[in-house]
């Protein structure tokens, strides 16, 4: 049988109807708004989503790759991805190197840059990725949490 859900977050947690995840969640994404309009907000956030959505459907199809490399896979070859509608992830644009850089002044500028390739490599992508991650709004963050 489904759980209720309630529409206040502390009756969620105290039911332990929550996965144990969305109080983290909701604290790294309070922690990053700052004083950001929400509006402003949403675009910033709603981007990241999509970039860790793609990078961990890459990452799964990455090691399937892997495995199947003695029967002539390529990990590194975009056709592998495109052929199965998975987004090719340039190794710049990666979620492990943009995570492991999270705390950098240069993360924002990082971020614009992955955004950039993975347009460049996924031509359905062309033009519609926020690049704003580097603007002074964001930038100004003092990259409280980490995206691991």
């Amino acid at each position: 049988m489904p759980r209720k859900r309630s529409n206040s977050n502390d009756a969620n947690h105290e039911s332990g109807a929550t996965l144990g995840f969305e109080a983290e969640l909701w604290r790294m994404a309070d922690a990053l708004r700052g004083s950001m309009d929400a509006a402003e907000y949403k675009h910033v956030v709603l981007g990241l989503i999509f970039l860790k959505y793609i990078s961990d459907a890459f990452d799964e199809q990455h090691r399937k790759l892997e495995a199947e490399m003695a029967q002539g896979a390529d990990p590194e070859d975009p056709d592998e991805y495109i052929k199965d509608n998975v987004f090719w992830v340039p190794p710049e644009a990666r979620w492990q190197r943009l995570a492991a850089a999270a705390r950098s002044p240069q993360i924002g500028q990082m971020i614009d840059a992955a955004m950039d390739a993975i347009e460049r490599e996924n031509s359905a992508l062309k033009d519609v990725l926020p690049k704003q991650y580097a603007r002074p709004a964001c930038a100004d963050r003092a990259h409280p949490v980490s995206f691991k």
